[in-house]
């Protein structure tokens, strides 16, 4: 699984992508049957954000992201990523399990005493993976332009990534830090939002609308802006090499990603109330039987 070695445009290459793709399908279907195990398991948790972000994970820690499993909690010379709505940590966490970070076997202690696992991501348990504490809605980006800039004084020139929820921008910081990172050409940071438009009491236009146009606002803010399809894999992948081809040239990236809040169970998509309720026993059983996969349950 390796999207980035094929060099000529050909029949074999063509080919060699669409099975990269397609094992990429399949670990994020494997990703999302780990994060309604481990909300079952739990009985608690954020099933719908986790699933809708599943394909954009995967792809940025098993084909984008140069990065060391080995963990090197200053992130020297390797991309790091920041989840900055740590709600989603079952996608985070299956994630890293699926990628080398710790034993997938450990997914089963989610949210569970004394679990490394915990609700939100926390640095205090010294989970592989895991560089900031991320409870706290609204802090991500602030954090991530911080470690961006670091590289850039310090020569370094991988990436830095962050995840953020739409909900997330109705804070102010994230407007400083979007003032700040332009302002200072922090273009070695690439900020992907989850637009999914649902956040935990409904939808975000009900709760306190985004605009007509966030794409307006961030290039008003001297952002490149670009659009992706977060379910679908071939968009994610082309975005987000646009994205690292983007860098380097005086502006930091925002992707807008459009996803479904518990997509693709078909009871859970496109609703709020899915945010942060956990699965019975019946709704786990209907939710597998729509996600199959020949990779190997933990």
């Amino acid at each position: 699984m390796n999207f980035k070695v094929h060099k000529t445009l050909n029949q074999s290459f063509i080919a060699a992508i669409m099975a990269d793709i397609q094992q990429l399908h399949h670990l994020a279907t494997q990703v999302r049957r780990d994060i309604l195990r481990m909300v079952h398991g739990a009985k608690s948790g954020h099933p719908g954000g986790s699933l809708g972000c599943a394909d954009f994970v995967t792809a940025l820690y098993a084909e984008v992201m140069d990065h060391q499993p080995s963990f090197n909690m200053d992130g020297v010379g390797e991309d790091v990523f920041f989840l900055s709505n740590g709600h989603i940590s079952p996608v985070f966490y299956s994630v890293l399990a699926r990628t080398g970070y710790f034993p997938v076997s450990e997914l089963a202690s989610f949210r569970k005493l004394n679990s490394r696992l915990q609700g939100h991501p926390a640095t205090h348990e010294h989970l592989p993976g895991v560089r900031i504490a991320t409870g706290s809605l609204g802090q991500g980006v602030s954090v991530a332009v911080g470690a961006a800039l670091a590289k850039k004084m310090n020569g370094d020139t991988k990436h830095v990534y962050v995840l953020m929820g739409d909900g997330e921008i109705q804070e102010g910081q994230n407007w400083e830090a979007f003032m700040f990172a332009a302002h200072n050409k922090v273009d070695n940071l690439i900020v992907t939002i989850d637009y999914n438009g649902q956040q935990i009491d409904g939808s975000t236009q009900q709760i306190m609308g985004l605009g007509s146009d966030i794409e307006a606002k961030l290039k008003a803010f001297g952002w490149e802006v670009m659009h992706m399809d977060g379910h679908q894999m071939e968009s994610i992948l082309d975005t987000l090499s646009k994205a690292k081809s983007a860098s380097g040239k005086g502006k930091p990236i925002f992707i807008i990603m459009k996803t479904e809040m518990g997509y693709p169970v078909d009871f859970m998509m496109g609703s709020h109330k899915w945010h942060g309720v956990a699965p019975n026993d019946a709704e786990l059983e209907k939710a597998l039987s729509q996600l199959t996969t020949p990779l190997a349950d933990y």
